[in-house]
């Protein structure tokens, strides 16, 4: 549980929901929430992770530049 409190009377609201807003952020508890919203099977999560990591490798991989070829004038 995040719990944010005013650190004295002049601090404003909004200054208060930027700092709560980034400790939820930090905290990660959106990116669990979201996981964790719809049921995925364990085969299709280690299908994903199969797919993410050839998506990766593929990135890698330079792709050889073309010779720039220059037309007549």
């Amino acid at each position: 549980m995040i719990q944010v409190t005013k650190k004295d009377k002049s601090e404003s609201t909004e200054s208060l929901l930027r700092r709560f807003s980034r400790k939820v952020q930090q905290s990660g508890l959106i990116l669990h929430a979201k996981s964790v919203q719809n049921f995925e099977k364990p085969i299709s999560k280690t299908e994903r992770r199969r797919k993410a990591i050839i998506r990766a490798s593929r990135k890698k991989v330079e792709k050889p530049l073309r010779p720039v070829k220059f037309g007549p004038r």
